[in-house]
Order: C-alpha cells, then sequence, then structure tokens
C-alpha cells in the first residue's frame, strides 16, 4: 500500500513507484495523496507493506501518533516505510533515527532509487504469502456521494459576491481586517503593481527575475526579501506552507508558534494566520511588486487578506491548483470558489482602477509534461478569470529541457492568450512566465548549477516577462537566503549572456507549427463539448478525457496520458489517451518515440520504466550539457 501523508500534493513519483510495484508483480492500493495517518492504518490491515510518501517537510508532525495508532490497530506483521523530503529543519541523520525510533522498517530521506527500492521490499518480503488486498481507489465514500452542480460563465452578481464574502471573512479571526473594500483600495493603490513592472519588462525585453521564498516567521520572511532584493530580485512572493494550503489555519497557527527567525517548523509562510497588519508592515519594507504562491484548496480568504495586505499578484486557478494537488477536488466545485477569486481581482480594476494580476500555475505536475497540456490549461484558466473581470493575466511554463520546444511553447502560448483576449473591451495586459526546470532535480550541485544557466539563457531567449528561478540546493530541501541570492546572481549573468546563436531557429519554428496545430485541436473540442461554454467545456473535457494531465493525483482526471523525451529530449506523447488530436499528429509523436526506444534499446521496457529513467537522467546528472538539446 502506498500513498502521500498529510498537506503534501507530491504524486509523480507515487505514480511512477506504482506502476514499478504492479509490473513487478505486486498487488497495490494506492491512497494517491493527502491521507491522515489513521488512513494508513485502516488501510493497513489487509497490507503487508505500507510506504508513505512526505515531500513537504511535515513529516514529523503528520506521524505523531504513530505508537498510539500501532497499539490500537495492532498491525505487528506490517512493514512501515517512509520517504521524501522528511523535514525543513533536520538533518537527514536526525531524521532516519527519529522514524527507526518510531518503528519504522525503511527510511528514505531525499531521492530514493526504484530498483533500491524493489530490492528492499523483495528481502523484507521473502518467504512471506501475499495479503488479499481491498479495493480501494483512493476516494472518501463521502466524495463519492457528493452532488454537484454544473457552473457556468456567467459574471458573479454583486449581491452574491456580497454575501459570500461576508461568510469567506469569517473562515478565520484575520479575515474581518480585510472587510473594507475601499480602505484596502486606498492601501493598495501605493504599492509597487507586478502587472505595471510586467508592462516595463515586456518594452525593455529584460523578463523579471523571481525568487521562491517563505518562512513561518514574520521577522524572518522580511529579512529574506531583503537580502533577495539586494541579490537582484525585481519580484517577490510569499511561497504559503503547505498547511495553510489546505485551510489548516489551526495547524498553521501551531507551526507559526513553534517558529522563530532563526528557525521554521512550516515549509512557507502562513499569510492567513499573520493577517493584514503584518502583511502591510512587511510589504512597507520592501520596494518591489509582492505576489503570493500558494496551491491553496479554497483560496477565498487568503486572496482577499493578500489584496488587503497590499499584495498585488494572486496565483492560482480551479484547474491548476486542483487536479495537480488533490485527489479529489471536482472541477465543479473547484470553479465556482476560483471565481470568486477573479471577481474580486476585477472588482478592484472596476470600482478603483487597481489592476491586480492573477497567474495560471502552468507548471501542473511539472514532469514530462507535453507543452500542449500546459498551455491549453492556461488559455482555459485566463479564459475564465477574464470573464470575472480580471485585467492582468500571468500564464506559466514548466521547461522541459529541449530549448527549441521550450521556447516554442513560451511564444505560442504568448500569442495565443493575446489573440484569445484581443477581441475584449477592455485591454487584458497577458504575460507568459518561465518556470525553471520544475521537476526533480540534480543531487549534484555542480550539475545543478549547469542545469540553472543553461535553463536561465533559455528564459532569456523566449521572450518571457518573468522568470521563477530554483536553486542548485532543490534536491535537498529548503534553500537558504545565499544559494536563492546566487541564483538571482547567476540568473542576472546567463540572461545577458544569451545570443541568438544559442537558438536553433528552424527548429523553434517548426515546433511552434506542431504546438499551435495540437493546441488549437484541443482548445476547440473543450470548448465544443462544452457548448461554448468555458467553464463547462473544462469540466466535461477532463470528464472525457479531452484534456488529461499526467501523474496528476485527481480521481477527476483520467490519467491516461503519458509523456517521454524523444532522442533530442522534447518531450512527446508515449500515450496520448483520448486527447483529441487527428492522426497526423499521433504519427509523429510515435514515430519520434520509436526512433528514441530503437536508439536506446529499450523497447521490451514498460512504459513506467522508459518514463522512470527519464526523470533518473536529470536527478543522477546524466547529461553532458543543460539543455538537452
Amino acid at each position: 500500500m502506498l500513498g502521500g501523508i498529510g498537506a503534501d500534493a507530491h504524486s509523480v513519483g507515487l505514480f511512477v513507484l506504482r506502476h514499478a510495484l504492479a509490473e513487478s508483480g505486486y498487488q497495490v492500493i494506492d491512497l494517491r495523496t493527502q491521507n491522515e495517518l489513521r488512513d494508513f492504518f485502516e488501510a493497513a490491515r489487509t497490507a503487508d507493506v505500507v510506504m508513505i510518501s512526505s515531500m513537504d517537510g511535515h513529516s514529523r508532525f503528520y506521524t505523531r501518533e504513530f505508537r498510539e495508532l500501532r497499539k490500537e490497530y495492532g498491525t505487528p506483521d506490517v512493514h512501515w516505510y517512509i520517504g521524501g523530503n522528511l523535514s525543513v529543519s533536520s538533518s537527514r541523520d536526525d531524521v532516519v533515527r527519529h522514524f527507526f525510533e518510531l518503528g519504522f522498517r525503511r527510511v528514505f530521506p531525499g531521492y530514493a532509487d526504484l530498483r533500491e527500492v524493489l530490492r528492499f521490499l523483495e528481502h523484507d518480503l521473502a518467504g512471506r504469502p501475499p495479503a488479499l488486498p481491498a479495493a480501494h481507489d483512493g476516494t472518501s465514500p463521502a466524495g463519492r456521494a457528493r452532488t454537484l452542480v454544473m457552473p457556468d460563465d456567467e459574471r458573479m452578481e454583486d449581491e452574491h459576491f456580497r454575501v459570500v464574502r461576508k461568510e469567506v471573512l469569517q473562515h478565520w479571526r484575520t479575515g474581518r481586517a480585510a472587510a473594507e473594500l475601499d480602505a484596502n483600495a486606498e492601501y493598495l493603490v501605493g504599492r509597487p503593481s507586478l502587472a505595471a513592472a510586467q508592462l516595463r519588462a515586456r518594452h525593455t525585453g529584460r523578463p523579471l527575475l523571481q525568487p521562491r521564498c517563505g518562512v513561518a516567521d514574520a521577522v524572518g520572511q522580511v529579512r529574506l526579501f531583503t537580502a533577495l532584493h539586494r541579490a537582484g530580485a525585481n519580484v517577490l512572493s510569499y511561497q504559503v506552507d503547505s498547511l495553510s494550503r489546505n485551510n489548516d489555519y489551526p495547524g498553521a497557527e501551531e507551526g507559526l508558534r513553534a517558529s522563530s527567525p532563526e528557525r521554521s517548523v512550516l515549509n512557507g509562510f502562513p499569510a492567513v494566520n499573520h493577517g493584514v497588519r503584518v502583511l502591510r508592515q512587511l510589504g512597507s519594507r520592501i520596494p518591489v511588486p509582492l505576489q503570493v504562491r500558494h496551491s491553496t484548496r479554497d483560496p477565498r480568504l487568503l486572496g482577499e487578506i493578500s489584496y488587503a495586505g497590499g499584495v498585488t499578484a494572486f496565483e492560482g486557478g480551479a484547474i491548476t491548483y486542483n487536479l495537480p494537488y488533490y485527489k479529489d477536488y471536482p472541477l465543479e466545485e473547484s470553479i465556482p470558489v476560483w471565481q470568486y477569486a477573479d471577481r474580486l481581482t476585477g472588482l478592484y480594476a472596476e470600482r478603483y482602477g487597481i489592476i491586480l494580476d492573477r497567474e495560471f500555475f502552468g507548471v501542473l505536475t511539472a514532469t514530462l509534461l507535453p507543452p500542449c497540456l500546459a498551455i491549453v490549461t492556461c488559455l482555459l484558466e485566463m479564459l475564465m478569470a477574464v470573464g470575472q473581470g480580471v485585467r492582468s493575466v500571468s500564464l506559466g511554463y514548466a521547461e522541459q529541457g529541449c530549448r527549441s520546444q521550450d521556447v516554442a511553447a513560451v511564444q505560442v502560448m504568448d500569442e495565443m492568450a493575446h489573440e484569445l483576449v484581443g477581441h475584449t473591451r477592455h485591454g487584458v495586459v497577458v504575460t507568459a512566465v518561465f518556470h525553471q526546470y520544475m521537476a526533480a532535480f540534480p543531487e549534484s550541485r555542480r550539475k545543478a548549477a549547469q542545469l540553472l544557466r543553461g535553463s536561465a539563457r533559455t528564459a532569456g531567449l523566449s521572450g518571457c516577462g518573468r522568470v521563477l528561478l530554483k536553486t542548485t540546493a532543490e534536491a535537498w530541501g529548503i534553500p537558504s537566503v545565499e544559494e536563492n541570492a546566487e541564483s538571482i546572481r547567476e540568473a542576472h549573468r546567463s540572461i545577458a549572456a544569451a545570443t541568438p546563436a544559442d537558438l536553433d531557429r528552424r527548429a523553434v519554428d517548426e515546433e511552434k507549427r506542431l504546438l499551435r496545430a495540437e493546441c488549437e485541436h484541443l482548445l476547440n473540442a473543450v470548448l465544443e463539448c462544452g457548448g461554448g461554454s468555458v467553464t463547462q467545456g473544462v469540466v466535461r473535457a477532463f470528464r472525457l478525457g479531452l484534456l488529461d494531465i499526467p501523474f496528476a493525483p485527481s480521481v477527476h482526471n483520467r490519467g491516461e496520458v503519458l509523456g517521454i523525451r524523444d532522442t533530442g529530449g522534447a518531450v512527446r506523447l508515449l500515450a496520448p489517451g483520448r486527447l483529441p488530436l487527428p492522426a497526423d499528429i499521433r504519427a509523429f509523436h510515435r514515430d519520434r518515440i520509436g526512433e528514441r526506444l530503437s536508439k536506446d534499446r529499450v523497447q521490451g521496457s514498460t512504459s513506467a520504466e522508459v518514463a522512470a529513467s527519464d526523470i533518473r537522467r536529470v536527478i543522477e546528472g546524466n547529461f553532458d550539457d543543460w539543455p538537452l538539446s
């Protein structure tokens, strides 16, 4: 049995492990992501081995009742494994010692090789007859019983918004400080605007650089901001902790109390718990635009407090902050929630002339992601947001590692977005955002630095308006201030060093033609199955598999699509699932993948093995240069 625990939403490793176990002959109960510890014990009655994944650094918090539950459920014959990024504040040796003392059989702090896991499993189960697992699809009975209402495209009416807003502001005690929109606007109008900064960046041709950072304590957060601004960051963001992302404000409060400026127990900044006053205090000391990045299940209160606190940009969307993160969150529920966030953003523009930016996390699951899916998802998020009055949108794309494909993807996304919003009555500012490689990073810091240099050059060549930065420490935990600062300095140097000679223009044009055709087919299919309605088209398209995100943990995503690399490192469709692509495009992907499988002599390998080898290639630093081509 395997699954993720707590608020952690990482699912790619679980996907690969599940397939590897099944293909090795094991019976697998898949709990997917975001389980409570008790869920594992409930299902462990029929298991030989329980594998718990925790990638957000809060594993001690999630397993604090392990001894008591083991006594309660009486599972002495079950072997317990745990792995991932297990702590944000302890050494690997301390973490391993802690979990062995709790009673875990195997502990994997950091990246674990599939082959090593399978060897341990074979050793631990030698001579044991197989258990008989119960069926389990990763959802709760309550989730399966919900009655869902199909959303529509209509802009939220003012009276309905007012009624909902009154309830939203009561979700946590800090909400009432955000109640007065007039006062919020009076403060916001004087804050640095990300929308305006992105317009300036577009005119100069120099992208904004934005590191990720978030710690629990407000003093620690302002120290981070100050150091990163001095290093050259011209956009900064509050990275919200994973307990807050699941609207667990009591849990975040507990972590906040246990934190200090020197030591963060949380893996991010609990903005809702801090509230409007603290956000304004912090923002007043920082002269660049601030954004909130989060992946929150219900973002409405966070959005209210963020804007009232002087933050001029808010990330997320009904698709991008749902299907890649939550295992049982229907789009019929997430769309209305995000329509509220977009309507709030639109109201600030309509009533006060304050343009706030809404960014969409086109990164999705980040790993081996066919670019057409990232682009179309962002375009659909954009259409839903603009429908609620949003006037500035940022569309995110995660680098995959083939320069011509990545540059083509950013440019096609930007061009199609401008075409789609060109008919709107009010001008909409569109910005393409380039995320440096977001999948599992090289464990070698030398290789990670090599990746970052090449990645920054690709970003500079793409024409994007903003770059989200990574660091050489990604494989090891939360980066230090100096590691983030060096990443900013290196990005400035590498972007400045990029020249047209670094780009194969013919290859870019070929990729652009392919991507535009793919995106047009997908987008038209979504709108057609929605009868012209974007929101209804989104719901039905994912239900039918016309859109499908690889590796997503959601039961509302079919999970039939899988991408792997071709001989040049570009991501192609190994399994296109039900994507509405014509025969010639499917044949192109099939031919490119066939060339790769033949060249690498892996025709007999399973799909999971090939995908895992592509992931391991980067983790293990098995590349001569970055990008791969």
